[in-house]
């Protein structure tokens, strides 16, 4: 039988452009809820919930963040039972997390995302399943100037790529 050696699906990071930082993120395990329809789940999920649209609930390391249409991804800790209740898949191993931080972060984002990124309108605190240029992305907006992003694992090379090209664009035009 072979030996399976687990590899890093992104390696060369943190990488530093302009006032830009990109770097892989561990988010600890991840695992999806989807409820059944019509079954309540706060008692399971007690002290969080299930988090609304587009919303971040968090626990101190725990976070349930919504991550599309009746589902949300459990981050950093056990999924409680939720039998009978949701369907919910371990999703750790599918996905690659980046932070992308500093007071560029936004302006990096903008370049590849058709959301408004402006913290009036993506607060500290939420979530949104977007593209970044083609890639299927969740985007978590954690400050001011700090954003974590999720693409399927798959995808790693390209996220980081495309995340590259948008942080050499914009420190570019800022020494102009």
């Amino acid at each position: 039988m072979a030996d399976l050696i687990a590899q890093p699906a992104l390696t060369g990071l943190p990488v530093t452009l302009g006032r830009a930082t990109l770097a892989a993120l561990d988010p600890g395990t991840v695992t999806s809820i989807a409820p059944y329809p019509g079954r309540d789940l706060s008692a399971a999920l007690s002290p969080l919930r299930f988090p609304a649209p587009g919303e971040v609930v968090s626990n101190g390391t725990t976070r349930l963040v919504w991550a599309g249409r009746e589902m949300a991804f459990l981050l950093g800790g056990a999924a409680p039972d939720l039998a009978g209740l949701a369907a919910v898949t371990d999703q750790s191993d599918g996905w690659v997390w980046v932070s992308l931080e500093g007071d560029d972060a936004a302006a990096v984002l903008a370049r590849l995302c058709p959301l408004d990124l402006r913290a009036a309108s993506f607060a500290p605190g939420t979530s949104a399943r977007s593209t970044l240029n083609h890639l299927p992305a969740l985007i978590i907006r954690i400050s001011e100037t700090r954003f974590e992003l999720a693409s399927f694992r798959s995808m790693a090379g390209t996220l980081k790529e495309e995340l590259h090209h948008a942080m050499q664009a914009v420190a570019a035009r800022a020494a102009l």
